[in-house]
């Protein structure tokens, strides 16, 4: 007989080509989850909310119940696992997992709004129900290619955010070198020069911040085209890994073997 923690945990995350049940889960949740991200966002208009104020927490209220239903039910089955094998042990693993994290993170803030706290706060805690679209990850098998795009090439994409960090924090030093004295009030510090620097190496150049002396004009030449360099090198890294893993998931249609 067929464990039923085994099964459930086959319906709810490794479901089998064909598996009605887990197609019907899977189908059901996204619907859910796109529907609570909708909710979310015409609830920030103003007229929408007063007038159907209440179904939108009606529908809050029934999207808590079964995200937590489903989170509780990964919890009783994961045992059913090799890596979550240990009753406690196990659960306390599977609980501390990214994706775990986030099925908690999509049910926690309704529970955090019963609290006695300020109406900023839960301001907050209410727009992070938009964390519930990460959920797709589990059932997209887009966002689960570029998940492992992201974890295969992490000490790549450290080094580069690394590299775009000690630009930022040079150019910053040295537009507020050269237009300190011109420009107090842009340019008070490197802190405040940290946002021009950053506007400019992503080549979006807003025009609220700029240098006017001869010396923060050639350091700007310099930081804007250093920029255009750096931040193509990460979506470059992406751009090969993407290839790789989709000439790796590429299987035959007939016996379902890898494709070279």
């Amino acid at each position: 007989m067929t464990d039923p923690r085994a099964r459930l945990w086959q319906i709810l995350d490794t479901p089998e080509p064909g598996d009605r049940w887990a197609a019907g889960a899977s189908v059901v949740l996204i619907v859910l989850i796109t529907l609570n991200v909708a909710a979310v966002i015409v609830g920030t208009v103003h007229s929408i909310a007063q007038r159907y104020g209440a179904w939108l927490n009606a529908f809050e209220t029934f999207s808590v119940a079964v995200f937590s239903l489903e989170y509780l039910s990964r919890l009783w089955a994961c045992p059913s696992q090799p890596a979550y094998a240990r009753p406690i042990l196990g659960r306390l693993r599977y609980v501390s997992s990214p994706m775990a994290l986030v099925d908690l993170i999509a049910v926690l803030p309704y529970f955090l709004s019963f609290l006695s706290v300020d109406m900023r706060f839960l301001r907050a805690l209410r727009l992070l129900r938009l964390l519930r679209i990460a959920k797709f990850g589990r059932y997209s098998e887009a966002l689960g290619l570029f998940a492992r795009v992201m974890r295969h090439k992490k000490e790549e994409l450290l080094i580069t955010s690394l590299l775009m960090l000690i630009l930022i924090v040079l150019s910053a030093s040295l537009m507020y070198y050269a237009e300190h004295d011109a420009q107090p009030g842009k340019f008070p510090d490197i802190p405040s020069a940290a946002w021009w620097a950053v506007v400019t190496l992503t080549t979006v150049g807003y025009g609220d911040v700029y240098p006017i002396t001869a010396l923060g004009r050639l350091f700007a030449s310099f930081v804007a085209i250093f920029g255009i360099a750096m931040f193509a090198l990460p979506a470059g890294i992406l751009g090969a890994s993407f290839g790789e893993e989709m000439r790796r998931d590429r299987r035959c249609p007939h016996c379902g073997e890898p494709l070279d």
